[in-house]
């Protein structure tokens, strides 16, 4: 296809920074027809189509580590001496235990984040979601020492489109193709299809941890220009390692979630002392219309959880995104895997009409945190309030009985502030090797954050609970 950049075009915000950065007249593709004394900038030759990226070897090179003065001679002959990073086409290359013993070095067991194990990974792929026909390519780092051990992991994909990731990227993609060049494939660092923040480098808690994460980060930049991508992205990171990779050359950006914090309640109605006396009174209101509908709320966990419930609650997965999202990310046999590997881990909020299953909540359960994840309803019903019951107020229910400190509740939903939930900030980084459209991009993300911390400013300020209500 062939397109040309004309003057008459009006630039938009974006492109117009973009182009004084690269130098160049800011590229549009218009409708109207144009007048006579338009001129061309520049007129090339390309298609929407991702290239193809070039074969890289699943060796990424073989790193000598330091050892520190402080170390005892006896300590510094047992310490690993150098590490050795590949790449795996599929997580079923590494062991569930290596793995897992890495997310959960990296998180601390009191903050273990369910998402990074090996069980809810490993669903993704074998049940067709997160693979190479989805546009999701596994290409996960693996480190380990001279003597085979697992020091780190990196859940990494080449992608070939910018779904299912939640950090929005598509007017960087359009810069790129307005330019002529292509933005796609990229490398992605994250957990597909899930807005969870936690760390994305998993380490083990060694003595050459920091030396370690350095490496990797180096080797990611590396592989970025030996595979000839447009850009790395480490999406919903922690905050430490937001900050880490900012020193590193990463662009650092920031969202917005809305999360729920317990203040050591020790019931529902404790909670709700907390909020203003409207908030409190119209939640209340929303509740008891669940029982004058005759449904019926039910938590269940692990092994309550049986293969009938994964069938319906697919069925109403598939119509929440047949009527909103419009893209099935999630296959019947993920949740049958998920379910079946991740245990006591899954938390199935369920509503019953008499004998009949008719809606859903799917939770996950971290060391101190309930994380809401997808809902669904019965497609020829309407409930009014269920959706409420079952993704925020059962999840508060359910936080506050198992003394965790927090329930996500999932990307976006203003709606969620007048049920106690407030803005937290999500992190997120982002490499792009090309010098003009990563300056570019920079400032966008800059003006970007500053409209983000104004938004939260003012939500908490005007937010759902008492004055005086201090969370930590």
């Amino acid at each position: 296809m062939a397109v040309a950049a004309v003057s008459y075009c009006k630039p938009s915000p974006f492109l117009g920074r973009l182009s004084s950065r690269l130098g160049k007249p800011p590229p549009q593709l218009c409708t109207e027809k144009p007048s006579l004394t338009s001129r061309v900038y520049a007129l090339f030759w390309r298609s929407r189509k991702p290239a193809e990226p070039q074969e890289v070897s699943l060796s990424l090179g073989d790193f000598t580590l330091t050892t520190s003065d402080a170390l005892d001679v006896s300590a510094r002959k047992s310490e690993p001496k150098r590490i050795l990073l590949s790449i795996v086409s599929s997580i079923s290359e590494v062991s569930s235990d290596e793995w897992d013993a890495c997310a959960l070095d990296a998180t601390g067991p009191e903050r273990s984040n369910p998402f990074l194990f090996h069980g809810f990974l490993s669903s993704l792929e074998e049940a067709g979601c997160a693979v190479k026909e989805t546009g999701w390519m596994p290409r996960h780092i693996i480190a380990k020492d001279d003597s085979e051990n697992v020091l780190g992991v990196v859940p990494l994909y080449l992608k070939s489109h910018s779904y299912g990731e939640f950090v929005f990227d598509h007017s960087w993609a359009d810069a790129y193709y307005s330019y002529g060049s292509r933005y796609y494939p990229k490398f992605q660092c994250c957990v597909p299809f899930t807005p969870v923040t936690g760390p994305r480098i998993l380490l083990r808690d060694s003595l050459y941890k920091d030396q370690v994460f350095d490496i990797i980060i180096s080797t990611l930049k590396d592989l970025a220009a030996k595979s000839q991508v447009s850009s790395v992205h480490i999406t919903f990171s922690s905050e430490d390692e937001w900050y880490s990779l900012k020193e590193r050359g990463f662009l650092p950006r920031i969202g917005m979630q809305y999360h729920w914090r317990n203040r050591n309640y020790k019931s529902f109605d404790d909670f709700l002392m907390d909020m203003k006396q409207s908030k409190r009174k119209n939640i209340r209101q929303e509740r008891k219309k669940i029982s004058a509908q005759n449904l019926q709320m039910k938590r269940l966990r692990g092994d309550e959880i049986k293969a009938k419930h994964w069938d319906t609650f697919y069925t109403f997965y598939r119509n929440t995104t047949d009527n909103k999202w419009g893209t099935p990310y999630l296959t019947r046999e993920f949740f049958h895997s998920m379910g079946s590997k991740m245990g006591d881990k899954v938390l199935l909020v369920i509503a019953e009409e008499g004998d009949e299953l008719v809606a859903g909540a799917l939770n996950l359960i971290g060391g101190d945190t309930i994380y809401g994840r997808l809902w669904g309803c019965h497609p020829k019903a309407y409930y009014p309030s269920l959706h409420f019951e079952a993704c925020y107020y059962q999840a508060i229910e359910a936080a506050i009985e198992l003394n965790l400190n927090t329930v996500e509740a999932g990307a976006q939903g203003e709606h969620k502030i007048q049920r106690g939930y407030l803005p937290v900030k999500t992190y997120s980084s982002h490499y792009l090797p090309d010098e003009g459209f990563r300056n570019a991009i920079g400032d966008f993300v800059m003006r970007e954050a500053t409209q983000v911390e104004l938004v939260m400013k003012l939500i908490r300020e005007s937010g759902p609970f008492k004055e005086g209500t201090e969370f930590a």
